[in-house]
């Protein structure tokens, strides 16, 4: 596949935007990072209760759960606030913030506990919700290490580092971490959650324009894991010890 479409600011075709994550962005949380993709930033928090739902009041395992939301003017235009429950998108981008977060934790070493994974969208240019699960996984790690360093538990529930990271097909060539000019004339949209180890956890793709072939999925996968490996040096950088 030839690759000679004209990114902004000369970026590769495999190259991620600029990213930083600037943790404990949040101080009354226990866990929090903004994280800066590009033009869009998502404000993470992680917040710890000792309770579960009803649902796992026996079951031994505490929980993870989710919350997303875009600022009204995090777009362009004013956005109207959402209330309560939020729209479809909003549910099915924090069900895809919770299913990749749970992954990453033992839910019997977190005991009878929930934690509470928000992220709020205070700029949008594209990759909000990849950008959520990756800024939401060091929210998650550093109330971990809160819990651990104040003895509350005994051993660390983390057993995977998650991240995640868009891709897609525009002008009929594969790019790495779209922005949202780039998103709204993708031909194929895919998201990527996964390990940088190489497990994936969720594979979203959508023919927007055109079918993907199956001969090129594999290069699809494999150009979001070098993304997926990329960020999780930077989780760990923000992560710390």
């Amino acid at each position: 596949m030839s690759h000679t479409y004209s990114r902004l600011n000369e970026r590769l075709w495999n190259e991620i935007r600029p990213v930083e994550i600037t943790p404990d962005f949040i101080t009354s949380a226990p866990g929090s990072c903004l994280i800066a993709c590009g033009q869009t930033r998502v404000i993470c928090t992680a917040s710890v209760e000792d309770k579960v739902p009803p649902f796992l009041e026996n079951a031994g395992l505490g929980w993870l759960t989710a919350e997303y939301s875009m600022l009204p003017a995090s777009a362009s235009g004013r956005m109207t606030r959402e209330k309560v429950a939020g729209s479809g998108r909003t549910y099915e981008i924090q069900r895809l913030i919770g299913r990749s977060l749970r992954a990453a934790i033992d839910r019997k070493l977190l005991g009878l506990r929930t934690i509470t994974i928000d992220c709020d969208v205070i700029q949008a240019d594209g990759g909000t919700r990849t950008a959520s699960v990756t800024g939401g996984y060091v929210a998650l790690a550093l109330a971990i290490k809160k819990l651990m360093a104040n003895g509350v538990l005994k051993e660390n529930p983390i057993i995977h580092q998650v991240s995640a990271i868009s891709l897609g097909i525009v002008a009929g060539e594969l790019l790495l971490d779209l922005n949202f000019v780039e998103d709204s004339s993708a031909d194929i949209d895919a998201n990527l959650v996964a390990t940088p180890d190489g497990n994936i956890i969720e594979w979203q793709t959508t023919a927007e324009r055109n079918l993907l072939p199956m001969a090129q999925l594999s290069e699809m996968v494999e150009l979001g894991m070098s993304g997926i490996r990329m960020l999780s040096e930077l989780q760990k950088k923000a992560i710390g010890e």
